[in-house]
């Protein structure tokens, strides 16, 4: 059965038009390598008091999510937006898995 997953992130202070324009244009192969690897229904909200950024996505029983980082896509993605969001030391955007406390189905 497929699963929804919930995790946030943070974008820098005064950033989040840069980045609602950046995924506005995302980049086809980017969107079609989060298709391949099984992803689906994938939002992105945004805090405007701490500028946290809560993402939700629904991901097959077979995916492949693992795989995402090692895509070229996925690494030029990445190496986009890391000026004006919160990355690790890694290159790897800072993120929190949250973890789900109910569901009114």
């Amino acid at each position: 059965m497929a699963e929804r997953v919930a995790f946030r992130m943070r974008v820098h202070p005064g950033k989040i038009a840069e980045y609602k324009k950046r995924h506005d244009e995302i980049w086809p192969e980017l969107a079609q390598a989060l298709r391949d690897a099984g992803v689906s229904d994938y939002s992105i909200w945004h805090d405007p008091e701490t500028d946290y950024l809560f993402a939700t996505l629904i991901r097959s029983d077979d995916h492949a999510m693992a795989d995402l980082p090692k895509t070229d896509a996925n690494k030029r993605w990445w190496a986009f937006m890391d000026d004006i969001m919160d990355y690790n030391d890694d290159g790897t955007p800072t993120q929190v898995d949250l973890v789900q406390v109910f569901h009114l189905p």
